[in-house]
């Protein structure tokens, strides 16, 4: 008998001969009603007054809509509503064809013959063959010999064949003596089978993935199923297994109640065999022996009430650290991954592999008038750097009320305000609850065509109160406010110069400077401990009465507040100037008789903060200098060409030098050639280099070399090599991935039409 993926294999090609024949291309089209217009071309042609009959003969083209039918000789009998077309005849709608030595069809119950025939559709490159293919009725077929391959040419390099087939359309197919052929050499048989013949989606098995790891796992084989539950609704199930590990059961449920509410649920769970020991620098240190409960889940739903009201859930959560490390080579997150949100059923927005840091959950509420909007929102993050996620602050829940920025009555001064309430939790250490209302005016004043002025002035109402602590020691205060203003102004420009060129399809390139300075003070805010036991209840010790939950509030200087200011006290006096000055090259480019379009090549930003309370700080001792300038902020975006861009996200310390490198640069030819290099630098923390290359080596084959590499710990993350040759209508490949714990190696066999397969 055929296992799963022969008779996917079957199914697939099947039931792309049934799309056809249910398509109008040979019965259902040549209805002839009465006021349908039917034009016959032929060079010979009579009529039969007796028999009612028309006979066309010589490079006969009969047109109707937008079909043609072709041949040299046609008889069309108007009594029975029988068309017979006969040496060379030839069908085609819109781009599928059916090419037969002689083709009958009943134009009235909608039924028809075809002998020697080939049928092509266009739509998935299928050419559909057999020696008798036969509409019975109105959903009922019967074809003698079929074969289906996406191949060109008369001898393809594989097929699918059998020797008799009957279908029911919405119902089931049988194929008898089924089997798949590679140059007319069978590789896989099975006596009969039976398919869903739907039209529409089908329940059924997908391609399994298989593959082989010398260490996480050993043979690693999943086997999707896809279930039709509804029109809104289907699921798919992931059983899998892995040697080394155990059965994992995994489930995809999709639903659709109208364009405005739709969802992804899907659930894994894996009791874990696996004795895991692992210690060394930058890991997680664990001891797994026993069986260990692995799961994950990941819940994404929209539901739009109207065009400002909806609510919104991205839930993710694994239940361990090390999920991501032990399924990064194939898991569903990967599989699933997007970076836009062009699908609504395809939303990962990460890719689940060992480099993940954190997992962050969100569910939302929003609700939007014209100048207003209220927002409910409960986060929850997972830390994968830390065995246990229990001193991991989250948000259970934060409600936003923010009043857009509008010109207070007819005045020239403009108002917004943002009201925030959290509540702060975590399993050890301080929580509780926390408010900002934060009203701000400010005064936009045009100097002149080249100058902006800003003044801005923001006051913030805190409110705070905390739980107590599970030890019962805490003696302070749990609940206090403070007071807080923050008042400065923004000066901008925008100096730009517009020039005409005549190159690579451009007229003009637009070059803008844009120069910006903001002054931000916030005057000094009680800073006061108290005394109060500690956990153990053994001794006083003093402790900040500002809960350390406390987010730091926000200011004029939030573009540049992570070069300025590190984690510190969150009510923090302020008196600081930052700059920026960002470069942008635009080209403008317009296609024949058609629109303009825009292209920016160039954009290149830098700023800082200058600390004016830090350069008049006393220092007692001479080794503690003044440091006043914060880090220089470095954003480049470089797009000269389609084929070339690169992307930096830098900062440098004056003081210390490098503090923070990431470089994305990508390179790609008109042959497809492409060379991505990516370089990630944090002081003392990160030192990664990544490349990868796909080369077309020839017409047919192309390879890939990626690597990543971990220069902090000196260790290989990722290398992998691999080809793949593609044919019209079959590819063939293989990858070797080597980790710092493991080895991998993957086979790939693809059909066109049909899918890959990964072994």
């Amino acid at each position: 008998m055929l296992n799963n993926f022969e008779h996917h294999c079957l199914r697939v090609a099947v039931a792309c001969l049934i799309l056809l024949c249910c398509r109008p291309a040979w019965a259902q089209d040549l209805k002839l009603p009465s006021d349908a217009p039917v034009r016959i071309e032929a060079d010979n042609l009579a009529y039969d007054n007796e028999r009612d009959v028309y006979s066309a003969a010589g490079n006969v083209v009969i047109h109707y809509g937008d079909g043609t039918l072709t041949a040299q000789y046609v008889e069309y009998d108007r009594k029975n509503n029988l068309a017979t077309a006969r040496d060379g005849a030839f069908l085609k709608m819109e781009e599928d064809t059916l090419a037969g030595e002689k083709i009958v069809v009943n134009l009235q119950d909608k039924t028809g013959v075809a002998y020697n025939s080939r049928v092509f559709y266009a739509r998935n490159h299928f050419y559909i063959s057999g020696e008798r293919i036969e509409k019975t009725g109105e959903s009922t077929y019967t074809i003698e010999q079929p074969v289906a391959t996406t191949c060109d040419g008369d001898n393809p390099d594989w097929k699918i064949a059998g020797s008799s087939m009957s279908v029911t359309l919405e119902g089931y197919g049988w194929v008898k003596n089924a089997r798949l052929l590679t140059k007319d050499i069978p590789v896989l048989y099975t006596p009969i089978v039976a398919f869903p013949a739907k039209t529409k989606r089908q329940t059924g098995f997908l391609f399994p993935y298989l593959s082989h790891s010398k260490n996480k796992g050993g043979i690693d084989v999943e086997l999707p199923f896809f279930w039709v539950i509804t029109q809104q609704m289907d699921a798919t199930f992931y059983p899998r297994f892995i040697e080394k590990r155990g059965f994992q059961g995994g489930m995809e449920l999709r639903y659709f109640a109208g364009s405005s509410s739709f969802g992804t649920l899907y659930g894994d769970f894996m009791a874990d065999r696996k004795n895991i020991y692992e210690t060394g620098p930058g890991e997680l240190a664990r001891d797994w022996q026993g069986t260990h409960k692995r799961w994950s889940y990941y819940l994404n739903h929209y539901t739009e009430f109207e065009p400002q009201f909806y609510i919104r859930t991205d839930l993710r959560r694994v239940s361990d650290p090390w999920y991501f490390r032990d399924f990064d080579s194939h898991n569903y997150y990967l599989s699933n991954y997007s970076a836009s949100e062009d699908d609504p059923f395809r939303k990962v927005p990460f890719q689940g592999n060992a480099s993940l840091p954190s997992l962050e959950s969100t569910a939302r509420v929003f609700k939007g008038w014209d100048n207003f909007n209220l927002m409910g929102r409960i986060g929850y993050r997972d830390d994968f750097s830390t065995p246990s996620n229990s001193r991991t602050l989250q948000q259970y829940p934060e409600i936003i009320f923010t009043g857009i920025r509008q010109p207070l009555f007819s005045t020239p001064v403009y108002y917004e305000f943002t009201g925030t309430y959290d509540y702060f939790y975590r399993g050890e250490g301080r929580k509780g609850h926390y408010m900002d209302i934060a009203p701000s005016v400010s005064l936009p004043l045009s100097v002149s065509d080249y100058l902006k002025i800003t003044p801005q002035l923001t006051l913030h109402e805190i409110l705070w109160y905390s739980n107590r602590e599970k030890s019962g020691y805490d003696t302070g205060r749990r609940g206090d406010n403070r007071t807080v203003i923050n008042a400065g102004f923004n000066v901008s420009s925008r100096m730009f110069r517009v020039f005409d060129v005549n190159l690579l399809g451009w007229d003009k390139i637009r070059h803008e400077i844009r120069p910006e300075m903001v002054y931000s003070y916030i005057p000094r805010v009680r800073q006061d401990k108290i005394l109060q036991r500690d956990e153990t209840g053994s001794s006083w010790i003093w402790q900040d009465s500002i809960p350390d939950y406390i987010p730091r509030i926000s200011s004029m200087l939030d573009p540049f507040t992570t070069l300025a200011w590190s984690d510190g006290d969150a009510l923090i006096e302020q008196h600081a100037v930052a700059w920026a000055l960002t470069n942008t090259v635009t080209a403008r480019s317009r296609d024949k008789d058609g629109p303009f379009s825009y292209h920016e090549m160039l954009r290149f930003k830098l700023f800082q903060v200058y600390d004016i309370n830090e350069a008049k700080r006393d220092t007692t001792w001479p080794e503690q200098k003044r440091r006043p300038f914060s880090d220089v902020g470095i954003e480049l975006d470089f797009r000269p060409h389609p084929y070339v861009w690169l992307a930096a996200r830098n900062s440098y310390n004056p003081y210390t030098g490098w503090k923070e490198m990431n470089y994305d640069l990508g390179l790609r030819d008109w042959r497809g050639d492409t060379l991505t290099f990516g370089y990630r630098y944090t002081q003392d923390s990160v030192e990664a280099i990544s490349m990868d290359l796909k080369a077309v080596i020839t017409e047919r084959l192309s390879g890939r070399v990626a690597l990543r590499l971990d220069r902090l710990h000196h260790h290989n993350i990722e290398s992998t090599v691999g080809f793949m040759y593609n044919h019209q209508c079959w590819g063939l490949g293989a990858d070797y991935t080597k980790t710092y714990d493991d080895q991998r190696i993957m086979i790939k066999v693809s059909l066109a039409g049909l899918g890959m397969l990964q072994i």
